[in-house]
């Protein structure tokens, strides 16, 4: 069509310089300029030809041309905005006028002759492209230089050239390589890279050895973020820096141009694009790079070789002739790798790993175990995985790496290495990797934290030695470089643990492993933490030389380990670490200043411990009496280190004397034991000494005591408690003295009068364990402790302003007294008087409860430390009175509650105020409620607990206000609060209190509807904070039944009112986020580890799974004993409601799939219903029997039809009375039946069990043999085979009880079931017949036998298919011990084989049954392969190109099919017809608005084809015109529409210009466009349904069309 256009404008004008002339004039559209460059090509092909017009003025035509319109043309077009990602008309008509303009300025050049137009055009662009203008102007300079470039001769204008392509590199090098918008500097970057620098490359010579010179000095390899423009770069000039073949024959072609394959930059370069670059254009150049040198190598076919640029290893990349078929198919195979992960799609990623496995038995050679190819080509592709997006990806990616060395051992390389420590690293920290395989039973562990740690075990004994202990240093630091989330460093941290014994880490390592400890302490999860710590510890252990690091530095890294989360004295890693000590205890680095005077033996702990001690024992050179206390980290490291080295001790005299130990201990606390005894006779000992000395004394008690065993049989312990008890009456004289004689008079005081308060409730607890006696040294100092407090309280300062050192004795006088109260409530020994009220009780009692502690003014003579002191904060020490003021409240109510009235008229002259003015004192604690901080808050809960039940009747409004308040505190706490806990506990025991819900049951006023609020709101607490819902359940549970042994006397009338608690518990359970029950399951993981992992020791197991709250629900309910009324009320009622939630279940709208929480839900319902089963009566049955059958009609899951089927045959057994309403079941019409009557016949099934009972079985036999034989006829191919069954067992009974009326149908029946068992063929009916007799509830469940708590929560739910969170294993029943175990626990587990049996339901076992053939093959004979539409030029350089220029780049051909789709509505139709456009290459879809593409629907069906096919917009009403506009061009319109003269598909030849017009969803194609078709075409059907999917049709249509064209093109070239 162009040189038409050319032809006709040379006919009307002899002189083409008058045509160019005008041409040149007028407004500079793209259409203009497009038609000046037709016409200027028409005559330099005249030129070429020797036939052309004016040949003497033509050349002087063509310089004006350029030099006066062409250029300023370029250098005024003015650019687009910058940031523009969709560039709009204008700037699409300025890339025309751009592109055109730069063709006309070649064919100018060449027409000028010579290359002096073109030299000097060059030179000014060059200058402009220099100057750093705009960048349209950079652009149209790029524009010009590439458009003259070609004409340059290379050697006379050699140097121009270079500058020339210098600068185009530096422009194209300069692009952003993030892959994100473009602006117009990127633009220009694009045009040079993809225009100039390939007509450079044409120059060769200088040009290209300038650009490959600039590539090489980039220096190192480029980051992620620069890498796609020298692969721009790369790609663009890839034909000119691979050799040609038949280059290595001719040494000129050898020496002009270089070979990027022998340069280790380019392979690196490739490297980076293929791993880490972000977009998928540039990975694509790079694979494009890889697979041309793979071609062009193998074209030349002689030998290549490029090393790394270390020089040592194997190559980067290497060819020869003899190794060509396995080369070939080794890149042919990762070339294939790499392609298939760009789909990011496991199902297609996953067949192809196997040829991962082949890469590497290519890459290791099997003559000398020596790496073939470089390992970086490897671990580009898992690098490429575990960055995916697709977690599932990830995850494979990092199993299949993990599992290398499980077949083969690779050659060490230090790339391997390096990646380990990098990548994989980086790839372990996320979480969601570490769940659990489908099917894989909760807490058997993590399967890639189990390869991990084979994986890591076996890598680093492989390791060479001088290499081991570099590689664990920098793996140790990387864990602590980042704050690790808790899973992926517990799974790391066993791992290493795992590692063999060796002396690799010094005290680097130990540093290193020190911070990956404190990178463990802010994880939430206590379990997880406290294991990763002794993990973390078994590697220190393991790999640490002990001859690098001293003593020292083993005790401050020990002291990084929580005592109460992992390192707790007595459990196994307890033992491990002395034992290890005990191994190496004179090979550690020895400190100068250790002494062993005095020791048994020279022992290099002993005497770092007895030196440990005395420098701590020690007086501070300078010391400031009344300033802060001493840090307690060193009372606690030096106690460890005591106690450590006497355990020691201990292992090496386990068969001598046991003196020994006696003796080291003594000698190391000697200094302590000789100052504690001085505490009460040396007035003058330094403050900070004292303090230092209790802190060690109360650390040396705390770390002693053994976890998880009994202190009685402890050896050490006893002779610690000697030692203290020794020096009793010194420390107890020394307290009484501080706290009562006015020596405590600073902020900072409140410190030490803690820790004193602290050792003397220590020491109560000594003499308590060895048999408390009147008139020891505590009994002698509680009495005057008491008074003095007492005293120190009760004096008034007379209207003077209180001073610091008053208000502060206040304080410690009211801490002293709470002591001594929660002391004497723990210990009836130190009761010191009767029951009468004595000066003490009435002192307390008439405490001011609604005054506070008011803060004093600030005294000048304050000390610098008393001023940083006081920024505690008044509030604190106010609250912390306040808090002390309610313990001794507490103690006082609890210990005179039988003074406590019900109502406050009731006593006129009270001597308790306190005590008989409840409602004075009530309110007093809501006040207190308001001040205190919640970690302050127990005492006052404890005085509720007491007060509520008293006042419940006369005061509910104060009572409700009390729970209102309560609650909002416990509400208001997270669960990761240590306080939370234990308030909760507290707040449930006074709200839930037994005596509080029966008054309130009774009254039926506020205070048990609000008490029924509280409730549920807990309940709902407990979805987001797990165990909540526990320590209420758990606590109603046993305050309603007191014990084991009077259970059948317990009333459960109360329990009756609030059986909805109950009701909630049975169907209690949350559907877990991912990452929420993977953290369960890990913890499940380390509590099956027992005892050799030491954190479950040293925690206690709270017990708070979801599971425990059904645990306990369901065990309170096994106590329960049907004879008692109360108790077979609370069943009756609890089952009533039971039923009744499972019909609004089955009512809601809300989804219901298997595994649903509306699944989880209706299975526990009858999960409890069978539970409490045996407590029913027939008189109850008779209300409730319609609700069971009835819920057998409903479609439920196969879970709840077992358990529905299970407790009908349990009742028909129990009770065959109902068989009646049984056989009304089978009598609904058959529309009711067909989703349920499975059912009823499956209970048929189970007659024998049934019948069992019944006398006289032959009525019964002849009712069900009638019904089951109409259902063996049924249409429906499952209910057959269930009637099937029933018939099989029905048949032999009737054989057992000899039933004569049906001996005439003896032959028919048999032979009919003998045909069925004896089915001919290996079809579906015949495995569904063998299936469904094998199936456990035919087979092998007894329903008798079988009932137990075993097979209803973990059997059953096992084998019907629930995920294994519903699964329930009999050890969590009786590890709760919360509740007792019935007399009947033997029925907890199942005597049968059914526990033996896999899961799987028959109807779904054929499911899926081949699907481990084809993943056993190692390798897949063919596997899917995404079409990646390359040829073997250069991949998209331009990404500004227009749709054809684009396609054609990507050797993509494009049909002249438009697709019409803008009267379709739906985004996912449109979106999937993009989809099938682009891949059949339509040259464009046409839609009413391009805002579609923005639809999250639309792009989840497109995957980015709307990307590379030009979509138009043309709205609905202006359909007409675009069609009679096509019609003009040439097209036939076709509409996809059954009308009265459409033709058949099959019968429709498509012309080469098709427009295919697309209906609407629902209307089609409105009877206006029709008139507008030149053809309508119908897709032939053979279906009852009308038509199709709008997409399904135009995808069948575009199938047909260019499955035409590709025939005739077929035709044509053949």
């Amino acid at each position: 069509m162009e040189w038409v256009l050319a032809e006709a404008l040379l006919s009307q004008s002899r002189d083409p310089r008058v045509l160019l002339g005008a041409l040149c004039r007028g407004e500079a559209s793209a259409e203009r300029v497009e038609t000046l460059c037709f016409l200027l090509q028409r005559l330099e092909d005249e030129e070429a030809r020797g036939g052309g017009r004016g040949a003497g003025a033509l050349p002087e035509a063509a310089r004006e041309v350029a030099a006066g319109y062409l250029v300023p043309l370029l250098r005024g077009l003015p650019g687009r905005p910058a940031g523009g990602s969709d560039p709009g008309p204008p700037a699409r008509h300025r890339r025309r006028v751009l592109r055109a303009a730069g063709a006309a300025l070649r064919s100018c050049a060449r027409l000028a002759g010579g290359s002096q137009l073109a030299a000097a055009l060059a030179v000014e662009a060059l200058r402009d492209l220099l100057a750093g203008g705009p960048a349209p102007g950079a652009e149209a300079a790029v524009e010009v230089l590439a458009a003259v470039g070609p004409c340059l001769r290379p050697r006379e204008d050699g140097p121009l050239l270079e500058r020339v392509a210098q600068a185009a590199l530096a422009l194209a090098l300069a692009a952003d390589g993030d892959g994100g918008e473009a602006g117009p500097a990127e633009d220009a970057a694009a045009l040079a890279a993809g225009r100039l620098l390939p007509a450079l490359g044409q120059c060769g010579g200088a040009a290209l050895r300038a650009v490959w010179d600039g590539l090489g000095a980039a220096g190192a390899p480029p980051g992620p973020g620069r890498v796609g423009p020298q692969l721009l770069v790369l790609s663009a000039l890839a034909e000119r820096l691979l050799p040609e073949p038949g280059a290595d024959r001719d040494p000129r072609t050898r020496e002009e141009g270089p070979d990027a394959r022998r340069c280790w930059r380019f392979w690196r370069t490739v490297q980076a694009g293929l791993a880490q670059a972000q977009d998928a254009l540039t990975r694509k150049r790079a694979r494009y790079l890889l697979q041309r040198a793979v071609e062009v190598s193998a074209e030349l076919g002689a030998r290549c070789a490029c090393g790394p640029q270390e020089g040592n290893g194997p190559s980067l990349f290497w060819w020869s002739e003899k190794k060509k078929d396995e080369l070939l198919k080794f890149w042919e195979n990762y070339i294939l790798i790499m392609e298939t992960l760009e789909g990011n799609q496991i199902h297609v990623i996953k067949p192809v790993l196997p040829k991962l496995n082949s890469l590497f038995e290519y890459a290791v050679s099997e003559e000398n175990g020596n790496w073939l190819f470089h390992p970086s080509w490897h671990m580009c592709i898992y690098k490429r995985m575990f960055e995916s997006e697709n977690k599932i990806l990830t995850k494979e990616g990092v199993l299949h790496f993990l599992e290398l060395y499980e077949t083969k051992v690779l050659p060490f390389s230090p790339e391997f290495s390096e990646f380990l420590i990098g990548p994989l690293m980086d790839a372990l920290s996320e979480s969601s990797l570490y769940s659990r395989s489908p099917g894989q039973l909760i807490g058997s562990g993590s399967p890639l934290g189990l390869k991990l740690q084979k994986f890591l075990v076996t890598y680093i004994s492989l390791l060479p030695e001088e290499i081991k202990s570099s590689f664990l240093l920098k793996c140790i630091q990387k864990m602590s470089s980042r704050h690790w989330c808790a899973i992926p460093i517990l799974f790391l941290s066993k791992a290493l643990a795992n590692v063999p014994r060796c002396k690799a880490l010094g005290i680097e390592a130990l540093l290193a492993l020190r911070d990956v400890l404190q990178c463990t302490m802010i994880t939430h999860q206590i379990l997880l933490r406290g294991a990763a710590q002794c993990y973390l510890l078994q590697t220190a252990m393991n790999l640490v030389d002990v001859e690098k690091v001293s003593l020292s530095d083993i005790s401050t890294f020990l002291m990084c380990l929580r005592q109460e989360e992992s390192l707790g004295r007595g459990t196994s890693l307890w033992t491990e670490l002395c034992d290890w000590l005990r191994v190496n205890e004179n090979c550690f680095r020895r400190a100068s200043d250790c002494s062993c005077v005095g020791l048994p033996e020279t022992s290099s702990l002993n005497a770092y411990v007895k030196n440990l001690v005395q420098e701590y024992m020690k007086s501070p050179a300078l010391e400031r009496e009344n300033c802060f206390m001493p840090d307690w980290f060193e009372a606690k490291l030096v106690a460890m280190m005591v106690l450590l080295a006497v355990d020691v001790e201990g292992m090496k005299s386990q068969y001598s004397e046991k003196r020994r130990t006696q003796n080291v201990l003594r000698i190391f606390l000697d200094p302590l034991l000789e100052s504690l005894m001085k505490l009460g006779t040396n007035a003058y000992m330094p403050l900070l000494k004292t303090d230092r000395c209790l802190q060690l004394l109360v650390k040396l008690l705390h770390t002693c005591m053994l976890k998880g065993s009994s202190t009685q049989d402890d050896e050490v312990f006893t002779l610690l408690q000697n030692f203290v008890m020794s020096t009793a009456e010194s420390i107890s004289e020394f307290i009484l003295r501080r706290l009562t004689m006015n020596e405590l008079s600073s902020v900072s005081d409140l410190d030490r009068c803690h820790l004193y308060l602290t050792v003397l409730t220590e020491l109560i607890n000594l003499h308590l364990k060895v048999g408390w006696k009147r008139g020891n040294p505590i009994w002698r100092v509680i009495s005057p402790l008491k008074n003095a407090s007492i005293r120190h309280l009760q004096e008034m300062d007379h209207g003077k302003e209180p001073t610091l050192g008053t208000q502060v004795q206040r304080v410690i006088s009211m801490a002293a007294l709470a002591t001594v109260c929660e002391a004497t409530d723990r210990t009836p020994e130190l009761q010191l008087g009767s029951l009468e009220a004595g000066p003490t009780e009435r002192f307390l009692s008439a405490l001011p409860l609604h005054h506070t502690l008011q803060k004093p003014h600030a005294e000048e003579e304050s000390s610098l430390c008393e001023e940083s002191s006081s920024s505690q904060g008044w509030g604190k020490i106010v609250a912390q009175y306040i808090h002390d003021q309610w313990v001794c409240l507490s103690f006082l109510l609890k210990k005179y509650h039988t003074l406590i009235p019900t109502s406050e008229g009731e006593v006129l002259e009270p001597i308790l105020p306190a005590v008989q003015m409840p409602v004075r004192t009530l309110q007093a604690a809501l006040e207190a409620l308001t001040v205190l901080p919640s970690d302050q808050v127990l005492p006052v809960f404890h005085c509720m607990k007491i007060l509520v039940p008293k006042l419940l009747t006369s005061s509910e409004s104060l009572c409700v206000e009390s729970f209102d308040m309560a609650w909002k505190i416990i509400s208001a706490l997270s669960n990761t609060q240590l306080i939370f806990w234990s308030n909760l506990k507290a707040f449930v025991q006074f709200v839930f209190d037994t005596k509080v819900l029966t008054t309130a049951a009774k009254i039926k006023g506020q205070a048990y509807f609000k008490i029924k609020e509280i409730m549920y709101k807990i309940i709902e607490m407990s979805a987001i904070k797990t165990g909540v819902f526990n320590t209420l359940i758990s606590y109603c549970c046993k305050s309603w039944i007191v014990s084991a042994s009077d259970v059948s006397q317990v009333s459960l009338s109360t329990a009756k009112n609030y059986s909805e608690l109950v009701l909630e518990a049975c169907i209690f359970g949350t559907v877990f986020r991912r990452d929420q029950r993977l953290i369960q399951d890990v913890q499940t993981y380390i509590e099956n580890l027992g005892h050799d992992c030491a954190a479950n020791t040293v925690i206690e197991n709270t017990k708070r799974e979801d599971h425990y709250v059904r645990i306990c629900a369901v065990k309170f309910l096994c106590l329960l004993d049907g004879s008692n009324m109360s108790h077979k009320l609370f069943v009756e009622d609890l089952a009533i409601k039971l039923l009744d939630k499972d019909e609004l279940v089955s009512k809601s709208r809300t989804r219901y799939y298997v595994n649903s929480q509306q699944h989880r839900v209706k299975n526990r319902i009858w999960q409890a219903l069978l539970v409490i089963f045996p407590r029913f009566d027939q008189n109850f049955l008779n209300r409730i029997i319609d609700k069971i059958f009835h819920a057998g009609f409903i479609n439920n899951q196969a879970s709840i039809k077992y358990f529905i089927e299970w407790i009908i045959i349990l009742i028909l057994h129990k009770f065959p009375q109902f068989l009646p309403k049984f056989w009304d079941c089978f009598s609904y019409g058959e529309e009711n039946l067909k989703t349920s009557i499975c059912t009823f016949l499956s209970v048929l099934s189970h007659l024998d069990i049934i019948t069992q009972n019944v006398p006289e079985k032959k009525p019964i036999l002849k009712q069900a043999f009638i019904i089951v034989l109409q259902w063996c006829f049924s249409h429906n191919f499952s209910i057959r085979l269930y009637a099937l069954v029933a018939l099989k067992k029905i048949w032999s009974m009737c054989k057992t009880w000899h039933v004569e009326e049906f001996d005439a149908l003896t032959s028919v029946i048999e032979s009919s079931l003998s045909q069925v068992e004896n089915m001919p063929g290996a079809g579906n009916a015949k495995k569904n017949w063998q299936r469904i007799q094998e199936h456990f509830f035919f087979e092998t469940f007894h329903p008798l036998k079988d009932y137990c708590l075993e097979t209803i929560f973990y059997i059953l739910p096992r084998l019907s298919g629930l995920v294994e969170d519903e699964w329930i294993a009999i050890d969590k029943f009786t590890r709760f011990t919360d509740i007792p175990l019935d007399s009947g626990f033997q029925w907890y587990l199942s005597p049968t084989q059914l526990c033996e049996r896999k899961p799987g339901d028959w109807a779904q076992q054929d499911i899926g049954s081949n699907s481990g053939e084809a993943d056993d093959q190692s390798e897949w004979t063919d596997v899917q392969k995404k079409i990646i539409p390359w040829k073997n030029n250069v991949p998209d350089l331009d990404l500004e190109l227009v749709f054809q220029d684009r396609v054609a780049k990507l050797g993509k051909s494009i049909s002249r099919l438009i697709v019409v789709a803008s009267l379709i509505d739906k985004p996912t139709n449109l979106g999937g017809l993009c989809r099938t456009c682009e891949v059949f290459g339509a040259s464009a879809l046409t839609v009413g608005s391009l805002q579609c593409t923005r639809d999250k629907q639309f792009q989840c069906l497109s995957v980015s084809a709307e990307q590379w096919l030009p979509l138009v917009e043309v709205r609905p009403p202006q359909l007409i015109d675009f069609l009679q506009q096509k019609k003009a061009e040439g097209y036939t319109v076709i509409g996809v529409e059954q009308t009265a003269r459409s033709v058949d598909l099959t019968q429709y030849s498509f012309p080469e210009r098709s427009l295919l017009l697309l209906g609407n969803e629902r209307e089609g194609i409105p009877a206006n466009l029709i008139q507008q078709l030149d053809v309508c075409v119908e897709i032939p059907q053979q279906g009852i349904i009308r038509s199709l999917n709008v997409h399904v049709s135009g995808a069948l249509l575009i199938w047909e069309y260019t499955r035409q064209q590709l025939l005739k093109h077929g035709d044509t070239e053949s």
